[in-house]
């Protein structure tokens, strides 16, 4: 090694300041195809040892931002994508305080031991080092390293934008990029603009440049400039998935990502499964439904979002998972083995942000309730209430979540869905503008009339003033001019699916309306449900106790079934609200 980057110095023990601790030592093996060694060793700093007192916090562009600049791309004429990846991003920057690590020395090679004269310098097996510049698995190494780019930049107009985190745009030319971490997606008009960025880059680092724009933030993107269409999908993933829990091939074709328990039609009392007795499961099944739902959830969020349901629902349980748990997760896995490739095509638009808000009262245990939203990209809105949808889009984001507390009403449900998913529509809208795309109000598609005339001030208030206050939040922002509440029934409501459980032959019917599916690519959301069967409308959870669903049959209630010898002579009945 006749050089070296002067990251680590080797000294005594007794060279660590007072008061100063050493982390350990790491040895990280990756494989990742992707880059143009693949196959890599790397010594990393425990970094959950290391007492940093500064902000350790950097900012990276999310999912949604970048999804929202490939619509970007996409819409704009004449614009175009590529990537640039940084080499060693997070080595070589200085540290402003150094760290301390000890190795062990049956890591190091005995030609190091003697280049370097370590063996005065063993302390119980172990070398110390003193740490210079940054490395893998610092806290702080991220920080610096953004610091260090966001300095260098900026006197060749490179900034980022003052709200959304990791989108930068350049101050005069038309030319804007997400940073993640050191890979930079870059949307630009005029070629030699993006060029600039990288030889500018190359000052500094070592660039690698994709100009196909193919791969990006472990997305495959393919482009079709000439018809205005952009597909996203993660090829392989859930085999690699499947093949790292050792899942075997389903029996049988499995359509539904969770159980569906079909209701008892004709009753007017609907019950609810009796509540999970069954076993615990151990310490190392436990960590398996976590582990298969943290990979899982990544997957859903980027590309296959009819899985997000299904991964709420079993994540609730998580904590305190039991062999039904465990069927659950099997369940799932079967599901993903169906249908291993999911992808998601953007469409070129007017870029106006357009929601579809949803809830299911009382349908998750605990008397819970689901909210969910499908927030897209479309047409400018039409005034008219009656008019058509606008044109479906893949999502740039889907809101879904079991909201934690127990609401008193469908009509309350649904308002907190709406209050849920203008929040997240506000940093999505401040990011359309950052980006060059004014929007007007917003507008939020509902299912539920009430919920719609508390946000728009058009029901006088009685027994809807015992609302949970928050909620409220969302009819100040329809007041500001913010969002566009707006009824249409559920039918024409997108985020319906991801409110509830549904059966199969409904995943089968609907799935070409949330994914490119080639064999049904011109069929909207609508004509994805011109063809469903009634059954699909009607469903009872899978768990929880005295739940009321408003896809029951008009009348029916669903309670936690009571022992025989205490049920009722006569089935009493409830109007579901």
């Amino acid at each position: 090694m006749p050089t070296g980057t002067d990251t680590l110095h080797f000294i005594r023990r007794d060279q660590i300041p007072y008061g100063r601790t050493a982390t350990y030592l790491r040895i990280v093996c990756a494989d990742r195809p992707e880059k143009d060694n693949p196959r890599r060793v790397r010594f990393t700093v425990g970094g959950d040892r290391v007492d940093y007192p500064g902000d350790v916090s950097t900012k990276t562009a999310d999912l949604a931002t970048v999804k929202t600049l490939l619509n970007s791309t996409i819409s704009t004429p004449g614009a175009r994508f590529m990537t640039g990846d940084l080499k060693d991003f997070y080595l070589n920057t200085p540290l402003d305080r150094y760290e301390y690590m000890r190795m062990p020395v049956n890591i190091i090679p005995e030609s190091i031991m003697l280049q370097y004269n370590l063996e005065p310098l063993v302390h119980n097996g172990y070398v110390y080092t003193e740490i210079r510049k940054g490395m893998y698995g610092l806290p702080q190494a991220g920080k610096i390293a953004n610091d260090r780019l966001t300095t260098f930049l900026a006197p060749y107009g490179y900034k980022p934008t003052p709200i959304t985190p990791g989108l930068w745009r350049h101050t005069t030319k038309d030319l804007a990029f997400t940073l993640v971490v050191d890979d930079f997606g870059v949307k630009y008009t005029n070629q030699a603009d993006a060029k600039d960025l990288m030889t500018t880059l190359n000052k500094l680092y070592r660039v690698s440049e994709d100009w196909t724009g193919s791969r990006y933030c472990g997305l495959t993107i393919a482009w079709d400039y000439d018809n205005k269409t952009c597909d996203i999908s993660i090829p392989g993933y859930i085999e690699r998935a499947l093949q790292r829990f050792n899942h075997p091939d389903p029996t049988r074709p499995q359509h539904s990502p969770h159980l569906w328990q079909k209701p008892q039609y004709g009753a007017k009392i609907q019950y609810t499964p009796a509540p999970d007795m069954t076993p615990a499961l151990n310490a190392a099944d436990t960590t398996r439904v976590q582990e298969v739902l943290g990979t899982l959830l990544f997957y859903a969020r980027a590309v296959d979002s009819t899985m997000l349901k299904a991964i709420g629902t079993i994540a609730t349980q998580q904590a305190n998972a039991t062999e039904a748990t465990m069927k659950a997760i099997t369940h799932l896995l079967n599901y993903c083995a169906t249908h291993p490739e999911a992808t998601v095509r953007f469409h070129a638009s007017d870029m106006i942000l357009h929601i579809d808000s949803d809830a299911s009262y009382l349908s998750e245990p605990k008397a819970r309730s689901s909210a969910a939203g499908y927030h897209y990209l479309s047409s400018h809105p039409n005034p008219d209430p009656n008019a058509p949808p606008p044109p479906d889009n893949g999502a740039i984001n889907v809101f879904c979540q079991i909201m934690r507390k127990v609401l008193s009403s469908a009509a309350e449900a649904e308002l907190g869905a709406l209050y849920h998913n203008g929040k997240e529509a506000c940093p999505l809208r401040i990011t359309l503008e950052e980006l060059g795309h004014p929007q007007p109000p917003t507008p939020i598609q509902t299912d539920n009339s009430t919920a719609a005339g508390i946000a728009n001030d058009t029901v006088k208030q009685k027994r809807s003033k015992a609302i949970d206050m928050r909620f409220y939040w969302i009819r100040d922002r329809v007041r500001q001019g913010q969002f566009q509440i707006f009824w249409k029934k559920g039918i024409l409501n997108k985020a319906d699916y991801f409110t509830k459980h549904h059966p199969p032959s409904h995943h089968q019917k609907i799935r070409p309306a949330y994914l490119h599916v080639p064999s049904a690519s011109n069929r909207n959301y609508f004509e994805c449900l011109q063809d469903d069967d009634p059954e699909d409308s009607a469903e009872v959870p899978a768990s929880g106790e005295g739940v009321l669903n408003s896809g029951f049959p008009k009348g029916a209630r669903t309670l936690a079934k009571p022992p025989a010898d205490q049920r009722p002579s006569q089935a009493l009945t409830s109007q579901s609200p």
